[in-house]
Order: C-alpha cells, then structure tokens, then sequence
C-alpha cells in the first residue's frame, strides 16, 4: 500500500507540474516574422479616386501588397476624428478588407481625436477636465469597447498598441512624461485591461509598447526600465526608424543589441520609411545615407531589413513600412509615384513571400 501511495504521489505531482507547463492565452498566438505595412489612408485614397498600379496595370492596394510578400497591416484609430477617416467604421472596413486577403491585423490605438506622437498627445475632447480615476476608467471602457467591436465584425486583432510613439507620455496633459509616470502607468495599463476585457473567448492579442527612437539606446533603456519598475507586462517592443530624425544604422543595431540583452520582450520595427525623391536632404551641406530616388529608397529597405535579420535572433520579429499608400504631401515616402505606379521598392519581400 505504501509502494502504491508513492507511486500515486509522483503522478500527482507530474500532472501538477504538466498544468503548469501548459502555455497561456497570452501566449498561445505564435508570432513567424512580420513583414507588414501601415495603410491607415489606403480606403481613404481609392474612395477619393486615387489608383494604384503594378506594372502598369490598376489593382487594389491590399492586393498589390498581398501580392508584394506582406501579410501584416497596421491600422491606426483615432478616438473622434473630425478631419481624419481612422474612426471605428473606417478601420473595421479595410480591417476585414485586409483579413479577406489572409494579412494578419494590428491595431495601434492613439488614444486622441488626431495624430499621436512625441511631440504631441493630446486627449480626447470627450476626456477632458476628467480626475485620474475617471480618465482611467475612461480609456479601460473605449478600449474594451472598440475591442469588443472589432471581435463582434470577425477581425479581431492579433497585435495591439497602446499609444502611439509613447515616450512622452499619452493623453496629456494627465499622462506626460516625465513628470506624470505614475498617472502614465495608470493609463497605459487600463489599455492593456481593456483589450483583454473585449476580447472575450478569442485568443489575447499580443501587447505592443512603443518608443519612437529606435537608434537610442539610452533613451529606451531608460523608458523600458521605468515600464518594467511599474510592473506593466507586455509582449513586444515597437520601434519607429527615420534615419533623418533618429540617426544611423549602427546605432540602431546598437539599440537592438542592448534591448535583447536588457529585456524578454521580442523587437518589432513597427513604423520606417525613406523618400524616393528629394524631400529630407535637401539643405546645403545635407548627406543623405542613400540618394532619394526609387532606387535608394528599395536600397534603405533591404539594408534596415538586412541590419534586423543579420542579429540572427527569433526576437527580432518584424519590420512595417509607415504608410507606403499615401498621397498628398508624403507621397515621397510612399511606394507609388504621383501616377500611382509602384515603385522598385515594393518587390524588396517578393523573394519571402508565403505560399
């Protein structure tokens, strides 16, 4: 009897560790490296007219991007725009759009009624002249809410970002950084409460978190210290690449190398681009690292994605060109040329496409 009750205990004790090992729904969404595109305008675009090309002939954007090797869109959402399309009609559309095609989906939340970014954060009008507790709540309901819609539509993210470019803060004033990271903390978590809230049974979305300089290795140390110190658990770090604004590749390599060393989480670039004509290098004494032209902007692409793979670490798990569809103004940084044709930078993936 005692021989049996022995054996008995090590089978329990087996079945005990083995429900442990079992992973989570945090982590039960395996991520193969992302090559993806932020087309936040592209509906936009083609429903005011605008035609996209390749090789000469008209298809829709998302096909030519399918086509081209990508299989991720990023997707933006703005609270109340009241110039912008990013609403939440608008990102549910080319979301299914895009999902129809195969292209997995991640949402990146701005948590304001206009563009996000350092340089500027500011709060919803809808959330203005709200004491912490109820700003709190505020984001953790519209989270929960858009979440909960874009589950019930059948393009449930796998990827979520919680702000965009978020190393100031977000939704100031409360959430500014550096002088308000316990509120920041706060809010950024109530995001994160959010999207698990909405998601019901589906599987949980992987987690971004992103700072924008990606050729700053003190900075993210810094930042992603203070995330860590605050107990906030996330799975990916998002990084923007500009080489005009955030300096050379080198530094960039060095940044990556001190996040993997300093940190668990996986690295995706989530937002780069270069110009295809003269648009950034243009003073007098001004260096550009490639020429702007079609040909250094296809180069600038398969160096920043080269510069990510050479590394050789399953962390490293994506690169996102930031609005390649875009016309007006940005059409320098986009893949299209003023008559739509695509340019030699769309076929930089075509040798890793999926079959």
């Amino acid at each position: 009897m005692k021989l049996r009750s022995f054996f008995s205990l090590i089978i329990i004790i087996l079945i005990a560790k083995t429900a442990v090992a079992q992973p989570t729904d945090s982590t039960s969404f395996h991520l193969n490296y992302a090559v993806g595109a932020d087309l936040s305008f592209l509906k936009m675009a083609e429903e005011n007219g605008t035609e996209f090309k390749d090789n000469g002939v008209v298809k829709p954007g998302l096909d030519i991007f399918s086509d081209h090797g990508y299989d991720w869109i990023r997707l933006r959402l703005f609270h109340s725009p009241d110039r912008l399309p990013n609403d939440l009609e608008y990102t549910i559309e080319l979301a299914q759009e895009a999902k129809k095609r195969g292209m997995k989906f991640l949402l990146d939340y701005h948590y304001s009624d206009t563009w996000a970014d350092p340089q500027k954060q500011w709060m919803p009008e809808a959330w203005e002249g709200l004491e912490y507790h109820a700003l709190r709540d505020s984001v953790y309901a519209y989270t929960k809410r858009t979440i909960e819609a874009f589950r019930k539509a059948g393009v449930m993210p796998e990827m979520v970002q919680i702000g965009n470019e978020i190393r100031n803060g977000m939704i100031w004033p409360a959430g500014r950084l550096p002088e308000n990271w316990d509120v920041f903390a706060g809010l950024l978590q109530a995001g994160i409460d959010g999207v698990d809230a909405g998601r019901g049974q589906e599987m949980r979305p992987l987690i971004m978190v992103h700072y924008d300089n990606g050729a700053d290795a003190s900075g993210n140390r810094e930042f992603y210290d203070n995330i860590e110190k605050y107990g906030i658990e996330f799975d990916i770090i998002g990084l923007s690449y500009y080489p005009w604004w955030h300096g050379n590749l080198l530094e960039l390599r060095e940044n990556l190398l001190s996040l993997m060393k300093h940190y668990d989480e996986d690295i995706i670039l989530v937002e780069t681009a270069y110009n295809w004509r003269p648009s950034e290098y243009t003073e007098e004494g001004d260096l550009a690292p490639w020429p702007e032209t079609p040909e250094g902007q296809k180069d600038f692409l398969e160096t920043v994605h080269e510069t990510l793979i050479n590394i050789n670490s399953s962390r490293i798990k994506g690169i996102f060109w930031w609005e390649p569809a875009v016309t007006g103004g940005l059409r320098s940084r986009g893949y299209f040329d003023d008559e739509g044709n695509a340019l030699p930078v769309i076929n930089v993936f075509d040798k890793y496409k999926r079959k």
